[in-house]
């Protein structure tokens, strides 16, 4: 291995052998307490050290890192304490995530890293929306992103680096290439025969270095992220190493062939360097051996730290309010005059509104910006907030969304426009995994909305009629709006903007133009979670949102029964309690929605009810959804499918038992 000193001092060269050095350390203790049994799993990075070493000795101090399994290295060269870090290890409290999280799944924004979760491509767009918000900023600022050679195979890989191309964002996508992915050669992997091969591709600068040289990385890192700072630019950095341990300690490693093992042996970081610095007489046995003993002190006091801390007691209170980013709204009322508008035109009204109030929110879409959405909600916007602030984006829903949280991390708000809610399924992962568990994981808000345009009704087919809501209201960490008024969808979006927990806000596509109504023109908001009673009456209860709410008022009109109906507006949280106050009142209850009635919203409504007021009624829980079908383009058969004469059914036969 050929090293350069450059223009190093001899304390600049010690400070990257002692940043080597510790993770190294600390590796080779875990690996003991691994066959201990005091550390319940670990995935190693031996052999791989100087890439996060140097990578994160080359930045600065506040720009963010997306590292992954085997970076110990970033998590000590950004000087984190040892106990706290060892106690994360442990599963203790005192950790970084209260002990929701293992080994490397969680991040510190103190420390300017943000946490992995194990389906590894969606990190990498978090770095797109970081450096989206360091160019708007114009604070000349970069982020880096690890990815193995594995996870580039993932669609994520490829969305994210798209994006930051397309956007010119500075980010360094790091590349540890060590040659298989768990147990899988990179020849089964991809065929290009180098990472750089694909750089060409994106449009993008592509490099490629010796991951085990110290000295060529941190050289690297720091020249590209110099240059990146002032001519923003996406960079694709790929590290060739190799793995000296399993993918985690009990996987093996007989999958690898041993020759593989005797060469990389031979290049180990560690031994290199420290046998380099010796050659140049910048170290000798005495500083080696003084250095060791300092860091085992450190590790020796910080492991100390770990075992003494007591094993959590669960509190359910607390693991229960800690789900959301703590926030207490405080409703704003409306004043001054109203007037008559679409739920197309409030929803408008209220997101520029919030471009107002809110001078670092961002919105996000495909289409979004001239032509104004496919909509049309967006329209004008580009003119009024500009193009950094409107943003089109390529067809790639997961890293918008991962762009979205980064943003958010950087203290930004959030918008991204799903053009149909039915293409949520391609950003899935994000809104479950990330958006929806960043708080609890790791305490980092993700202050993001996502508009829904939903449902059926529209003859517009099987992929732009789903009514998805039910996905999403299974999945703790998230509030899910859906309004059925002009009124209530401005007020609603305006509360979502204030809030800095993650949002799903559906907006039926056929109640858009159909529905109207008076709407304050002035800014104001609506109680997040607060339901509205849509028509009172005493004979038998009706919950329902989105569209459903206008079939029930249809229904009211005729006159046959005196229906109250709960207009549910947010979804989660849901209004248990003027449900089951509604319920108490009339003795019958019929959960209507436009779903299929199968794993629809309605079921768990309906078991609530049964659970909790089962004693005053006078006639079983009724619910009712569409059928049990994809949504069919034929405007007959989507009537069929909706069902709104089997609600008409059901009804008659809850009034009748």
């Amino acid at each position: 291995m050929l090293f350069d000193r450059r223009h190093y001092s001899d304390d600049h060269l010690r400070g990257l052998y002692e940043g080597l050095l510790l993770p190294r350390m600390i590796e080779e203790k875990m690996l003991v307490l691994l066959r201990q049994g005091k550390v319940s799993k670990w995935f190693s990075g031996i052999g791989q050290e100087a890439i996060a070493v140097g990578a994160t000795m080359a930045l600065d101090a506040d720009e963010y890192i997306m590292p992954l399994h085997r970076n110990l290295g970033v998590f000590t060269g950004r000087g984190m304490d040892l106990g706290q870090l060892f106690a994360q290890f442990q599963g203790k409290f005192k950790g970084f995530s209260k002990g929701r999280e293992r080994s490397f799944h969680f991040g510190s924004n103190p420390h300017h890293i943000v946490g992995m979760i194990s389906h590894l491509g969606p990190q990498l767009a978090i770095a797109d929306g970081i450096s989206l918000a360091h160019k708007i900023s114009g604070d000349k600022k970069i982020s880096l992103a690890f990815s193995g050679d594995g996870g580039s195979s993932e669609g994520d890989f490829h969305e994210a680096l798209n994006v930051a191309a397309v956007w010119e964002l500075p980010v360094i996508f790091l590349i540890e290439n060590n040659g298989y992915g768990l147990s899988t050669p990179s020849n089964e992997q991809f065929r290009c025969k180098q990472f750089i091969d694909k750089g060409i591709g994106y449009g993008m600068e592509a490099v490629q270095i010796d991951g085990n040289n110290i000295l060529d990385v941190y050289q690297t890192v720091s020249d590209l992220a110099a240059s990146m700072r002032e001519n923003p630019r996406p960079v694709l950095l790929e590290c060739i190493t190799f793995r000296m341990r399993g993918h985690e300690e009990a996987s093996g490693t007989k999958y690898v062939p041993q020759e593989l093992f005797d060469l990389w042996g031979q290049k180990d970081p560690v031994e290199n360097y420290e046998k380099y610095l010796r050659q140049l007489g910048v170290i000798d046995d005495a500083y080696v051996t003084a250095a060791r003993k300092k860091f085992q002190q450190q590790i020796e006091a910080g492991l100390q730290f770990a075992f003494n801390e007591p094993e959590i007691a669960p509190d359910t209170h607390y693991e229960l309010t800690d789900v959301y980013a703590p926030y207490v709204q405080q409703v704003t009322t409306a004043t001054g005059p109203v007037s008559e508008k679409r739920l197309v035109d409030a929803i408008s009204d209220g997101l520029r509104q919030a471009m107002e109030k809110h001078d670092k929110l961002v919105l996000m879409g495909q289409d979004i910006a001239e032509y104004g959405g496919v909509f049309k909600i967006t329209q004008g916007f580009v003119e009024l907030f500009g193009k950094d602030r409107v943003r089109n984006t390529p067809l790639c829903e997961s890293a918008i969304l991962g762009a979205a949280l980064g943003l958010s991390i950087k203290g930004y708000k959030a918008m991204m426009e799903m053009q149909f809610a039915d293409f949520v399924t391609v950003g899935f992962n994000q809104i479950v995994n990330n958006l929806a568990k960043m708080h609890y994981r790791w305490g980092q808000q993700a202050d993001v909305v996502v508009r829904m345009p939903t449902g059926a009704g529209v003859g517009a087919g099987p992929f732009h009629s789903q009514s998805n809501e039910a996905w999403f209201f299974h999945t703790p960490g998230l509030k899910i709006v859906y309004p059925s008024t002009p009124e209530d969808a401005k007020g609603l979006l305006l509360a979502a903007f204030e809030d800095p927990n993650p949002y799903l806000f559906f907006e039926h596509k056929a109640l858009y133009r159909s529905v109207s109504g008076q709407v304050p023109d002035g800014y104001y908001t609506l109680p997040i979670g607060k339901a509205r009673i849509a028509r009172e009456g005493e004979e038998v209860t009706v919950v329902t949102y989105g569209a459903a709410v206008h079939w029930a008022i249809e229904e009211a009109a005729s006159g046959m029964y005196d229906m109250e109906i709960i207009d549910l507006r947010t979804l989660l949280p849901w209004d248990k309690e003027t449900v089951f106050a509604s319920v108490r009142k009339t003795g019958r209850v019929i959960v209507l929605h436009e779903d299929s009635l199968t794993g629809g919203i309605g079921g768990e409504i309906a078991a609530c009810i049964a659970e909790e007021c089962f004693q005053v009624l006078d006639a079983p829980v009724v619910r009712s959804g569409a059928l049990d079908t994809p949504v069919p383009f034929s405007v007959v058969l989507e009537q069929n499918f909706l069902g709104r004469d089997r609600f008409k059914n059901k009804l008659k036969s809850l009034m009748d038992y």
